[in-house]
């Protein structure tokens, strides 16, 4: 059965396994949506935006035969009420074996002497609230997984070296990462000697680049970025590999600077 008594049937790598996608309205949404279905997941997501869910929603539901892809309106800005929607998937599901969090947004300035602090304002709350809420959520679930439990956050390059007009969302990015590894560091103390039996993971994109993208801007050609798709086939890779070599790792898809 793999994982689980939750399955679509489908036989594969992911069958059996329930994963939680945070900020699954936008394209990477829809991406992660999409392959992890065809992976064989049960797949929850949230998003604030009922149309846009809803559209990623249906798209995963409709290119696997009916997969089991459901999509909840959850503010994430809510402690209790993402606690709450952690503890319903669990009882309804069983299991946990991933949270997958992709809310985003950016702000930026000219230069860092015109950077607006209300631009950090919603990025504290988009970047590194949304974080803060999901893991403290969904840590224990994670934990009791039997090694299978991944915390996934997508990050960007600009935490490491932020420029001068991206000094809020570097910032915010560096401030998510840390607490993602500090995520994995609990993970490492409460698998005591067998090591973590759960992973907290980071993938560094440079930025991301989808379809409409390209369409609007058919002659860029996008240096660096990676294609939402290749975002969704890492994000399922995180479950091949144990949960002891991938906790509190970053894992680059773009070139390390």
């Amino acid at each position: 059965m793999g994982m689980g008594a939750t399955t679509n049937g489908s036989g594969g790598p992911l069958e059996g396994a329930v994963v939680a996608v945070a900020g699954a309205g936008g394209p990477a949404g829809g991406a992660a949506l999409l392959a992890l279905a065809a992976a064989g997941a049960t797949v929850i997501g949230c998003d604030h935006d009922p149309a846009r869910l809803a559209k990623t929603v249906d798209a995963a539901r409709f290119a696997h035969g009916g997969a089991p892809v459901t999509g909840e309106i959850i503010d994430l800005l809510d402690l209790d009420a993402t606690r709450a929607w952690a503890d319903r998937i669990e009882r309804e599901h069983g299991r946990i074996d991933g949270l997958v969090h992709l809310v985003g947004g950016w702000r930026g300035a000219k230069s860092f002497s015109d950077t607006d602090l209300g631009d950090w304002d919603l990025l504290h709350d988009l970047l590194i609230r949304t974080v803060q809420h999901t893991s403290l959520a969904f840590e224990s679930a994670l934990e009791r997984s039997s090694g299978k439990g991944r915390f996934v956050l997508v990050s960007a390059a600009g935490s490491v070296r932020p420029t001068g007009g991206n000094a809020a969302y570097g910032a915010a990015k560096a401030a998510a990462e840390a607490w993602t590894i500090a995520l994995g560091n609990a993970f490492s103390k409460a698998g005591g000697e067998q090591g973590p039996q759960a992973a907290a993971v980071i993938l560094v994109v440079k930025a991301l680049v989808h379809d409409q993208m390209r369409a609007e801007k058919p002659d860029s050609l996008f240096p660096g970025f990676t294609d939402v798709k290749e975002l969704a086939e890492a994000i399922t890779g995180v479950w091949d590999r144990p949960a002891q070599e991938l906790n509190g790792t970053r894992q680059w898809l773009t070139p390390q600077h």
